[in-house]
């Protein structure tokens, strides 16, 4: 495997990973039943794309991507302090929207960064952007 593909499918495990983390963390806030129902489906999908690149990743020996205390400590920490004042539901999709905004972003950076990646790589990749959108087209009906 690739050093291209490596670092494409540790970008997918460090966003899917930062998506489950911040789904666990937002939905104890949420009173929406219908917005909680959504959540927990996304967490669902995005604990499989993370598995999935986690499998490739080991499929061809190559270590996975490890976050640190530090980044779950500020991930937790900016829901609660852009929470504090305003847990509504609009405020929760809205937070979730940004979030998937910047885990696209954050996508489009690493495969243009990294060329010589391949397709396997490329298709876990897509598979949470197109993942990531979807989410967003659905969360704007709580705004």
């Amino acid at each position: 495997m690739k050093k291209d593909d490596q670092e494409i499918l540790k970008e997918v495990q460090k966003n899917a990973g930062m998506a489950v983390k911040a789904i666990e963390t937002i939905s104890e806030m949420v009173y929406d039943d219908k917005m909680k129902y959504e959540l927990a489906k996304e967490n669902l999908v995005y604990s499989g794309i993370y598995h999935k690149a986690g499998e490739r990743l080991l499929q061809n020996e190559a270590e996975g991507y490890r976050g640190s205390a530090m980044e779950d400590m500020m991930l937790k920490g900016g829901i609660h302090m852009n929470t504090l004042m305003n847990c509504s539901t609009s405020k929760i999709a809205e937070l979730m929207i940004q979030g998937s905004n910047r885990g696209i972003t954050s996508m489009w950076k690493s495969m243009n960064h990294h060329k010589d990646s391949t397709g396997e790589s490329m298709e876990v990749a897509r598979e949470l952007m197109d993942f990531e959108e979807k989410c967003i087209e659905r969360l704007k009906k709580y705004l």
